[in-house]
């Protein structure tokens, strides 16, 4: 029976290699730009807020910008069915899919890749790695755990900073108002930490953030290569990774599926 020394070195030797395997891929999806769009699960196509993310999920896909999200229902699917309404063949739907122990999340029809995750950490470091701007529309919880997240990691420097798009100055006011005058009064925050967060209310306003951003991109990408062989290569990556992280969430496995 293996000691509990023997499963942490294994644990870290899993990890060394998903972290080798993670800077592979990021190299090869350099030459993307990508929004992440956050947002809740459970709101309907009926709501105003999904069709605004619909609407603004398209008018990015109409720059050639991929979205990324969650990749399930609510202002997932919006987001997702926003990209492929725009019909343009140049922009890429994500999905990063994740496994709850409660209740299942299931991804929507919307998505070129999915990427499964079985821990909302994982899943978190995937969504910075592959963003360079990120659109926060109004969720609970987990909307909040992935803003605070993003929020954080650019505070410390751990990601490059990009814009980070509160989609509904109502809904997300009081949150940034109580951060203001008890975090920042406090001294717990700095003044610097609110510069790269913008509050919007259309899709056109959360473009005036972005497109900057895509602008500096493209500069710096120069000429863009023929990237299939590269894409190929890259979704290799991903399925060894998403078997990576089946190990790390479980040890004792031995043969884990391909994700789909």
């Amino acid at each position: 029976m293996p000691s509990t020394n023997d499963v942490r070195e294994r644990i870290q030797l899993t990890l060394d290699q998903y972290f080798r395997l993670e800077a592979e891929l990021k190299h090869l999806e350099r030459d993307r730009f990508r929004v992440c769009i956050f947002g809740s699960a459970r709101m309907r196509p009926d709501d105003p807020v999904y069709q605004t993310v619909l609407e603004t999920a398209r008018m990015l896909a109409e720059l050639g910008i991929d979205v990324v999200t969650g990749g399930g229902p609510g202002l997932m699917e919006a987001a997702n069915r926003g990209l492929k309404e725009a019909q343009n063949d140049g922009a890429v739907s994500y999905g990063l899919t994740i496994e709850l122990p409660r209740s299942q999340e299931l991804a929507n029809r919307h998505l070129d890749i999915k990427s499964e995750h079985k821990r909302f950490s994982s899943r978190l470091d995937e969504f910075m790695r592959l963003s360079h701007a990120v659109i926060v529309a109004p969720g609970g919880i987990g909307t909040l755990l992935e803003l605070t997240f993003v929020w954080q990691l650019i505070q410390v420097g751990m990601v490059e900073r990009r814009p980070v798009v509160l989609l509904g100055r109502r809904f997300w006011e009081g949150l940034v108002t109580w951060m203001r005058e008890q975090m920042l009064d406090n001294r717990l925050v700095s003044p610097g930490d609110f510069d790269w967060i913008h509050s919007v209310d259309t899709p056109d306003e959360a473009l005036q953030y972005v497109q900057p951003e895509l602008e500096r991109f493209c500069r710096a990408q120069g000429a863009k290569p023929d990237n299939a062989a590269r894409a190929a290569v890259a979704h290799r990556i991903l399925e060894e990774m998403t078997r990576r992280r089946a190990r790390i969430a479980d040890p004792g496995v031995v043969n884990v599926p391909h994700s789909s």
